[in-house]
C-alpha cells in the first residue's frame, strides 16, 4: 500500500481556526437526493403497512420475500443463536452484559416527594416508556455490542417491550446480533432495516407495533429518517460517523496511539480521528506508525480513506491548549492519553465519553467496559449526553394541594394571571381561595 496523506495542524498557524472548521464540518442529514427518498419510503410504509415494508426489503436487502412472517426472528430463533454459540463468545458476551447491566443500575431515576407545613404534596414520579425500538445496523458490520448498549439500559428502566430491527443484505444472519438479542431480552426481531424500518417502528403496520421511541445508530438513511418521524416518535439522537480525538502528552507507544486512532477510522471512511499533542516529534513518531501499521489492517482501505480525509495531527503548546482545543471540538470518544488524566480532567467541559490514561483503550469502552457507547458526534457533546436508562424513563410532576395551600397558592396565581390577561385562570385560582 502506498504512502498516505494525513492532515498537520499547527495551533500557531495563521488559518488554522480556518482549517479546523473545515476539517469539522459534517451535516449527516442534509442530502437532498437521500430525503427525497426518505419522504417516499416513510409515506408508503405509512399508507400501505407490511407491503411496503416487504416491498422495500426485497429491493434494498436483495430479498425475495413473500410474507412479514419471514422477517420475524422468534423467541426460540433467538435462543437458539445464543446455545450454538462457542464458548469463548458467549462468555464475553456474558461478560459484556454483566457489566453494562451493573453501571446502568445505577442511573435509575425514583420517585421523590415531599411535604409543605400546610400538608401540600409536590413531587415527581419516574416511569418507564410501554414500548421501545432499536435499530442495529447489519451493513458493512454487524454491532452485537449496540444489541446490549441499547436493549440493556432499556430493561434496568423497566420498558415493557423491545422491538429490534435489524436488517440482513442477501439474507445472511448474523448469530451473535441474534445471540445478544436473547441475552439482552429482546421481545421481538424483525430483519428489516433503513428509513423503512424506522417508519415501521414510529407509525406501525399490521404486523410491526409502534413504538414510543427508537434508538441505535445507521446510516444516513436512517438518521435522515429518524430525524422525519420525531415527534411522532421520541429518538435518541442524530447520529453522524465515529470520532475519536486522543490528547497525548508524547510519552504513550505511539503505535498505541496509530492503533487507536484507526479504531474508529475502521468504522466507516467518514469516521474522523485526531491526535492532539505537544511534542512534534512525537506526531512525527505517530505519523510513522500510522504509514508503518496501515498495511496490516483487513479494513485498510476503509481506514485510508478516512485518514486521509478526516483525520489531523495537531501540534498545540501544551496540554491546556490541547484541552481547550477538545473542548471545542466536543468529541464523541477523548482518550487522555497522558501521565496524570485525573489532573486534567476538571479542564474537560465537552465529550461523550472520557477514557483515562495510557491503558484506557477506547474500544473497551465499546465493548465491555460499562457505559454505554451510543454517544453524541459531531460537536453535540456539548449539550448532549451518552445514551442511558434516563432515556427510557419519563418524568411526571406531582402535584396535590390542600385546601390551606390551595387558597395561598391561589391568591399568587390569580395576580400573575390577571396579570397575563387570562381570566379563566385567575377565576379558577380564586374558587380555591378560602374566606
Amino acid at each position: 500500500m502506498s504512502r498516505i496523506a494525513i492532515r498537520r495542524l499547527n495551533s500557531r498557524q495563521s488559518d488554522f481556526n480556518l482549517q479546523l472548521d473545515q476539517l469539522l464540518a459534517w451535516e449527516s442529514v442534509s442530502d437532498t437526493r437521500v430525503n427525497a427518498v426518505v419522504d417516499e419510503v416513510i409515506a408508503e410504509v405509512k399508507a400501505r403497512g407490511d407491503e411496503a415494508l416487504i416491498e422495500y426489503t426485497n429491493r434494498f436487502d436483495r430479498m425475495s420475500v413473500d410474507s412479514m412472517q419471514a422477517l420475524e426472528m422468534g423467541a426460540e430463533r433467538l435462543q437458539q443463536s445464543l446455545a450454538s454459540l462457542p464458548d469463548a463468545q458467549r462468555q464475553a458476551l456474558e461478560k459484556a452484559a454483566d457489566r453494562i447491566r451493573v453501571y446502568h443500575e445505577r442511573q435509575k431515576g425514583e420517585s421523590w416527594t415531599y411535604t409543605e407545613a400546610d400538608g401540600t404534596l409536590l413531587g415527581q414520579q419516574v416511569t418507564p416508556m410501554d414500548r421501545v425500538g432499536i435499530y442495529v445496523p447489519g451493513g458493512k458490520a454487524a454491532y452485537p455490542s449496540s444489541v446490549l448498549m441499547n436493549a440493556l439500559p432499556a430493561k434496568v428502566a423497566g420498558v415493557k417491550e423491545i422491538i429490534m430491527v435489524v436488517p440482513t443484505p442477501d439474507g445472511v444472519v448474523n448469530e451473535l446480533v441474534l445471540a445478544a438479542a436473547a441475552l439482552a431480552g429482546v421481545d421481538r426481531v424483525f430483519t428489516i432495516g433503513g428509513a423503512q424500518a424506522v417508519a415501521a417502528l414510529a407509525y406501525g403496520t399490521q404486523t410491526v407495533p409502534r413504538v414510543d421511541k427508537i434508538v441505535g445508530p445507521g446510516n444516513i438513511y436512517v438518521a435522515t429518517a429518524k430525524r422525519a418521524v420525531f415527534g411522532a416518535v421520541g429518538i435518541d439522537m442524530i447520529a453522524g460517523p465515529s470520532e475519536i480525538l486522543v490528547i497525548c502528552d508524547g510519552q504513550t507507544d505511539p503505535d498505541w496511539i496509530a492503533m487507536d486512532l484507526f479504531s474508529q477510522a475502521e468504522h466507516d471512511e467518514d469516521a474522523q480521528s485526531i491526535l492532539i499533542c505537544p511534542d512534534a516529534a512525537f506526531i512525527d513518531r505517530v505519523e510513522e506508525s500510522i504509514q508503518r501499521l496501515l498495511p496490516t489492517m483487513e479494513r485498510a482501505e476503509i481506514i485510508a480513506v478516512s485518514i486521509q480525509n478526516r483525520a489531523a495531527l495537531i501540534e498545540v503548546a501544551d496540554l491546556h491548549e490541547a484541552a481547550e482545543l477538545s473542548n471545542r471540538i466536543a468529541p464523541e470518544h477523548l482518550e487522555l492519553s497522558v501521565a496524570d488524566p485525573q489532573a486534567l480532567l476538571p479542564e474537560i467541559r465537552h465529550a461523550g465519553a472520557i477514557f483515562m490514561g495510557r491503558y484506557t483503550a477506547e474500544s473497551l469502552g465499546d465493548y465491555c467496559a460499562g457505559p454505554n457507547h451510543v454517544l453524541p458526534t459531531s460537536g453535540t457533546a456539548r449539550f448532549s449526553s451518552p445514551l442511558g436508562v434516563y432515556d427510557f424513563q419519563k418524568r411526571s410532576s406531582l402535584i396535590m394541594f390542600s385546601a390551606q395551600g390551595a387558597s395561598e397558592m391561589g391568591k399568587v396565581a390569580s395576580v400573575l394571571a390577571r396579570g397575563e390577561s387570562l381570566t379563566a385562570h385567575a377565576r379558577s385560582a380564586e374558587y380555591r381561595i378560602l374566606d
